[in-house]
């Protein structure tokens, strides 16, 4: 599974992707965001509210609840205004 981070999420991570092997268990995305708190302080900083945090899965916007599996593309990113 391929995890891509932008803006604050980057920073906070101190990377811009990686590439991770959930366990068999972590089947939505509010699943895999509590894995990822564990790999370290940055993780769980950037994963902190994640009400100012939107996915997309394959590049399509997500939810918390959708379900991810492995060869999946999962972006993280804050909301995005337009004007």
């Amino acid at each position: 599974m391929q995890v891509l981070y932008f803006a604050w999420l980057r920073a906070k991570t101190g990377i811009g992707s990686e590439e991770v092997a959930p366990p068999a268990e972590v089947a939505t995305v509010g699943q895999l965001i509590d894995w990822l708190k564990q790999r370290g302080p940055g993780h769980a900083e950037a994963f902190a509210d994640l009400g100012v945090v939107r996915v997309a899965i394959n590049q399509e916007h997500s939810g918390l609840d959708a379900p991810v599996a492995a060869g999946d593309e999962v972006a993280f990113f804050p909301p995005v205004t337009g004007g």
